[in-house]
């Protein structure tokens, strides 16, 4: 082959590499334009569907919003009064399934981050079970906590200290509290290694090389500086907890209970599963509708409040720790 027919050939290679190029080049720039186009109609969908919701529960909710509706218990058969006693029952589930829950999931993390082996059997065996945790439905944590918590536990408490009258082998706030503590775990497990995989592995071998211990580097470094990650979770954590239904059902919400609990073996109203017999048992629809959008106002006010929370709480956080740095 001669020079000027190698020089032809290489030209129409190049050619040919190039509309290659352009071709994919077209392909890619459509690709990406249909991808955005669809994230953003479905991102369009979400805030629509989210805005008529918002519009609606604001809309006949407000009206009927007052300080009387929060200080006040239910009356009439819930079609007067407030929800005050399930505020408070609400907030002392939250309170009791925070300190039980939160500190395990912490410790379940660091020792799943810091302390185990990757290629354990026992770490992989924990990893599988908390995935599987996060993908049980809320009901089926209800059931558990109505067998093993009230009728395995509770019952046995009974039976050792109360003579078998049943003060604890019964749905109460204690048992409910725990069975969200266990529904939780998962959330608080997952925030927790998140935020311990931020923090650089140059901080904890500076301080394993300034003759600190393994667990003093993990409590005087790590931690705090993955306290920021921890406390988002904890939060959105508790977040969900005040808003599901179907464990509270079977552990120790009441249907109408005007009074406040009185302590940890006593019944309590939630929020939640108010406007869950609200709309579906009550002998009057009609005359507890305001209550119910009102009281899915709040609902989602405690809700939206909790996660803004989070967010402020992550952003200031994170804000000291770069100052601090």
């Amino acid at each position: 082959m001669s020079a000027q027919e190698a020089t032809a050939t290489a030209a129409a290679d190049r050619a040919a590499a190039a509309r290659l190029t352009a071709v994919r080049t077209r392909r890619n720039l459509f690709a990406d334009g249909a991808l955005a186009v669809a994230s953003g109609a479905a991102l369009l969908i979400v805030l629509a569907v989210l805005t008529v919701i918002l519009f609606d529960t604001i809309r006949h909710g407000t009206p009927h919003l007052s300080l009387s509706f929060l200080t006040e218990a239910p009356r009439e058969g819930m079609t007067e009064g407030g929800i005050f006693p399930a505020i408070i029952g609400m907030v002392e589930m939250v309170i009791l399934m925070t300190l039980a829950g939160v500190p395990i999931g912490v410790a379940t993390a660091i020792y799943l981050h810091e302390y185990a082996s990757p290629v354990s059997p026992l770490t992989r065996a924990i990893r599988i079970a908390v995935a599987n945790l996060a993908g049980v439905p809320s009901i089926v944590f209800g059931l558990f906590g109505l067998g093993f918590f009230v009728q395995f536990l509770g019952a046995g408490i009974d039976k050792a200290f109360f003579h078998s009258e049943k003060v604890f082998g019964q749905p109460a706030l204690i048992w409910a509290a725990l069975t969200m503590a266990v529904l939780t775990l998962p959330v608080v497990i997952v925030a927790t290694e998140e935020a311990l995989r931020t923090v650089p592995r140059e901080l904890r071998e500076a301080s394993l090389a300034l003759g600190a211990t393994k667990f003093q580097t993990v409590f005087n470094v790590v931690v705090p500086q993955a306290s920021a990650g921890i406390l988002t979770g904890t939060i959105l954590a508790v977040s969900r907890g005040a808003g599901e239904v179907a464990p509270i059902l079977f552990t120790g919400a009441a249907y109408f209970l005007p009074r406040l609990p009185k302590g940890l073996s006593s019944q309590f109203m939630s929020p939640s599963y108010h406007v869950y017999v609200l709309s579906t048992q009550s002998p009057d629809v009609d005359a507890t509708k305001p209550i119910l959008y009102a009281t899915v106002l709040v609902l989602l006010g405690l809700t939206f409040t909790l996660n803004i929370a989070a967010v402020v709480v992550r952003a200031r956080m994170r804000r000291r720790a770069g100052v601090a740095a």
